[in-house]
């Protein structure tokens, strides 16, 4: 007897602030999710400026056609002037796989620390909108 399995999917949250935006990515970034990664990056782009932080903290894993989504929206991104960087990349080994392609991609490693390479903290600002799609818990 075969049991179903839920659908592995890739939820997203994005912050935007005056000066810096913040896409975090929760679940499973593969060749299946990219669709919905690459949505999420073309909100980013409408509803902010300045350099994009991917917060990667709580995403599970993430394929080679995950990361070459990735680099992919570094450089949909750089087309507008603006810089992905990366926050708290998965530890699964297969980070090498992202470097690979242009523009540059500076790794942070945690939200925290992309923040202060910024200026910026933690803490919530006065001034920000936030967006999620629908399963974002």
């Amino acid at each position: 007897m075969r049991t179903a399995t839920a659908p592995v999917t890739c939820q997203w949250r994005y912050t935007a602030r005056d000066d810096l935006g913040i896409l975090a990515l929760a679940g499973h970034l593969d060749a299946a999710t990219a669709d919905r990664f690459s949505g999420a990056v073309g909100w980013a782009l409408a509803h902010g400026t300045g350099p994009l932080i991917l917060d990667l903290a709580a995403l599970h894993t993430w394929s080679p056609e995950g990361q070459a989504a990735i680099v992919t929206a570094a450089r949909r991104l750089a087309g507008h002037d603006r810089q992905l960087q990366l926050s708290a990349i998965p530890a699964d080994g297969t980070a090498a796989v992202i470097y690979n392609g242009t523009p540059f991609l500076p790794v942070h490693a945690d939200l925290a620390t992309a923040l202060a390479a910024h200026g910026a903290t933690l803490d919530e600002p006065a001034e920000q909108r936030q967006w999620r799609s629908d399963g974002w818990a």
